[in-house]
């Protein structure tokens, strides 16, 4: 997963189209499937607060993004849902089921994955059910799908040491046919807080063990997992947290090691 430029701001370069094909060479060296990259969308995009000042310049961004998507030949791009500011869950849902109806126009071929939110503030999707009605409005749903965050779910309330349990829930209210990406992340927060704050894999209160139900899960054999875990001491902890999974074994001096 990358950003197509920084999450905080709107500054842009231009895509450069020699790069481009020279990322997607090495990662056909590398054995690593092009349908299988993800971008994120930038953090500042809210559709769910109608503000004038805020709206129309969300969806021309988010317009900007997709087709800068299309000129990489990327499919995937995860959208936190946005943040409703005191206009309730119900207008909030509207507002973004208008938004992405407008964005998904201009997509040809890129589909937005709504990412499942921990519940801070007044942030939608923090449930199956707000992104089911999110999805029932949008027109062309071939191109809207949904990428489960692991810190999310369980901030904001479900289970993931009963992950099965989690995932008939989300096939009955939307459907796995819509899960196309998953965020593996630990939690530094107990179940249901609603507090969104990640953890190196293992060392949270999701636990290794539960963690790896996810990421061995044969019913999400071919969805990318992506790690979001903190950096330890300026370093990102990526490489060993991946050994650590592909091992199945539970590595406690991680923190000491990249220190």
């Amino acid at each position: 997963m990358f950003y197509t430029g920084a999450p905080q701001n709107t500054k842009r370069y231009k895509i450069n189209s020699d790069l481009t094909n020279l990322a997607i060479s090495k990662m056909q060296e590398e054995g690593i499937d092009l349908n299988n990259i993800i971008v994120h969308a930038p953090y500042i995009i809210n559709l769910a607060n109608s503000d004038p000042s805020k709206y129309d310049f969300s969806i021309r961004f988010l317009i900007e993004e997709v087709k800068r998507c299309e000129e990489m030949g990327i499919k995937y791009m995860v959208l936190h849902p946005g943040s409703h500011v005191g206009l309730g869950v119900d207008e909030g849902i509207n507002n973004i089921i208008y938004a992405l109806n407008v964005v998904l126009k201009e997509s040809k071929n890129v589909t937005i994955l709504l990412e499942t939110m921990a519940g801070k503030g007044t942030e939608i999707g923090r449930n199956f059910q707000e992104l089911k009605s999110i999805i029932a409005g949008i027109d062309k749903k071939e191109l809207i799908g949904v990428c489960m965050d692991t810190c999310h779910l369980n901030d904001s309330g479900y289970d993931i040491s009963n992950f099965d349990k989690v995932l008939d829930d989300f096939d009955s209210v939307i459907g796995l046919k819509y899960l196309k990406c998953i965020h593996v992340n630990d939690s530094k927060n107990p179940l249901g807080s609603g507090k969104d704050r990640h953890e190196n894999i293992g060392y949270g209160t999701i636990g290794f063990e539960n963690l790896l139900k996810v990421l061995y899960h044969e019913k999400l054999e071919n969805i990318p997992k992506i790690l979001e875990t903190p950096y330890i001491s300026d370093k990102a902890p990526y490489k060993e947290e991946i050994a650590m999974i592909r091992n199945k074994k539970f590595n406690e001096n991680l923190k000491e090691i990249i220190d």
